[in-house]
């Protein structure tokens, strides 16, 4: 018998839950298929890989070894696969966008995209900071745009623009946190509404403030920005407008207003990521260009509106 990538991929799957259940259940098959295909690798190396115990596995001294092998030989496939997918027939590319920025800079860029290049097939997905990363690292899409992470290694990024916090409200509350110089800290955690858990930008909001979700008491758990931007103009808090969205809530909540922060005003610095280890094409150096272009040109609008 011969090893397949598939093996390689439940091993993997496998030695990183350290379950069966949930290991099967990651790479969605049924848990004796999962077993067999492992009891199968390890006949064909002739190696116990792991140890089985009542609550839990571990790695062996020998799949120890063969999990550093299968990680670089499956960085290599995916990279084969995305390498094909974009000088193949269809040239497709796959491109990830955060939530808080795909509906404000998309439009823009998409359109002048398209003039440039109508043969590139480019495809779109939607998704918050850790389901974008993950699926960059297994290969399922070719880059993201993305507010830049702390700590994730084995990743090129790209700086695109900055994107400064504005704090968004009805005139009437925003009144109510004073007329001295704005900061983070000094607001009412009573007050702030948030995204739900997983969005990068309720973290970062969290931080700037030095509280935790706990502290927000009204945190209402909103998936996306213009929810939070229609209830904030409603009257029931305040929330964390990023620049770039500036233009198009402030159009679409006629009761919304917005405050700068002092300085050092809070920001967050969006990047375009790539796997470190894939090749470099002039067609995502020109993508790069034209997001940063998009977005600081929106941004620029927000602080020229927008005073301090």
């Amino acid at each position: 018998m011969r090893l397949t990538l598939r093996q390689l991929s439940y091993f993997l799957a496998l030695a990183e839950e350290r379950h069966f259940g949930r290991a099967a259940e990651r790479v969605h098959v049924t848990q004796p298929a999962l077993s067999m295909q492992i009891r199968e690798m390890e006949e064909t190396l002739d190696a116990a890989l792991f140890e089985r115990h009542p609550r839990e596995i571990r790695l062996t001294a020998e799949g120890r070894e063969v999990e550093l092998r299968a990680r670089r030989i499956l960085a290599e496939v995916t990279e084969l696969e995305a390498t094909a997918r974009q000088r193949g027939l269809a040239r497709r590319v796959n491109l990830g966008v955060i939530p808080t920025v795909a509906p404000y800079l998309l439009p823009e860029v998409l359109p002048m995209l398209r003039a440039r290049d109508i043969t590139r097939d480019l495809r779109v997905r939607e998704a918050t900071t850790d389901i974008l990363l993950a699926a960059l690292d297994r290969g399922q899409i070719d880059a993201a745009v993305i507010a830049a992470p702390q700590g994730v290694a084995g990743l090129k990024l790209v700086p695109l623009f900055v994107d400064r916090f504005l704090l968004a409200g009805r005139a009437s509350v925003l009144a109510g946190v004073g007329t001295e110089a704005l900061r983070p800290v000094s607001l009412d955690p009573d007050r702030l509404l948030l995204l739900d858990e997983g969005h990068c930008l309720a973290d970062q909001a969290l931080e700037v403030c030095g509280m935790d979700r706990r502290q927000a008491r009204l945190d209402l758990g909103a998936s996306s920005l213009t929810t939070l931007c229609g209830l904030a103009g409603q009257g029931l808090g305040m929330t964390f407008l990023p620049e770039i969205a500036w233009t198009k809530e402030q159009a679409a909540v006629p009761g919304l207003a917005v405050r700068r922060f002092a300085a050092p005003e809070p920001a967050r610095q969006i990047v375009l990521a790539r796997r470190a280890t894939s090749s470099a094409s002039d067609w995502l150096d020109d993508l790069a260009g034209t997001l940063a272009h998009a977005g600081e040109t929106l941004t620029g609008q927000a602080r020229s509106a927008v005073p301090a």
